[in-house]
């Protein structure tokens, strides 16, 4: 069982695989339907993939799968009895939708992490990234960035406005709470930061574009 996520991600630097996340099997095995249709990279708008990194993860193309000075920074605030906040990278959220469980707990987060590692270590940071945004959940049943875009937009991921791309991503952490098609005053908000980030991600994507 330990191997088996080893193996697979080796086979995942082929192109032509195209992964399917735990939650998409857990599906399958209940036979519920779900909506996932695989876009390449280079089909998805920039400024959708720019809006992802500046909400999610700002040192993607930095960090070796894990931002550890942002861990040491939950970690201290959590033991200084400060709310806690999640210091997941795409690497890892990407590790846990392939291989992992929902929910938390040190368990999975202590597999998660050398996981991650061996993810960014095996990956191209571009194929992470379209893995990623071809399995992340973007509502119920709802996987993907191409369907979710025509689900929510009716329009293909390579063609979303920067204001849908930047509702898109800050959707990401709430998808069932979430709908960037009528989106709240507060998710408006969220929007309005990260589009504007995002048209200056330049120096946070440069080993995507």
């Amino acid at each position: 069982m330990v191997a088996i996520p080893l193996i697979l991600t080796l086979l995942y630097r082929i192109d032509a695989i195209r992964p399917v996340s735990t939650l998409m099997l857990a599906d399958l095995a209940r036979l519920e339907k779900f909506e996932r249709d695989w876009v390449e990279f280079d089909d998805i708008a920039p400024m959708l993939v720019k809006s992802v990194v500046v909400s999610e993860d700002g040192k993607f193309c930095r960090h070796y799968g894990i931002d550890w000075a942002e861990l040491n920074a939950v970690i201290e605030d959590a033991l200084d009895g400060e709310p806690t906040r999640g210091a997941s990278t795409i690497t890892m959220q990407t590790t846990k939708n392939l291989f992992l469980w929902p929910g938390r707990s040190l368990v999975r987060k202590a597999v998660e992490m050398p996981l991650a590692i061996w993810v960014d270590f095996v990956l191209p940071k571009k194929r992470i990234m379209e893995i990623y945004l071809n399995i992340a959940e973007w509502g119920d049943g709802i996987y993907g960035i191409e369907a979710a875009s025509w689900t929510h937009f009716g329009r293909p991921a390579l063609d979303l406005t920067d204001r849908q791309a930047a509702l898109m991503a800050v959707t990401l952490p709430n998808p069932y709470q979430r709908n960037p098609a009528a989106p709240t005053t507060h998710l408006n908000r969220l929007a309005n930061v990260i589009e504007a980030r995002a048209r200056r991600a330049g120096p946070f994507v440069t080993c995507l574009y």
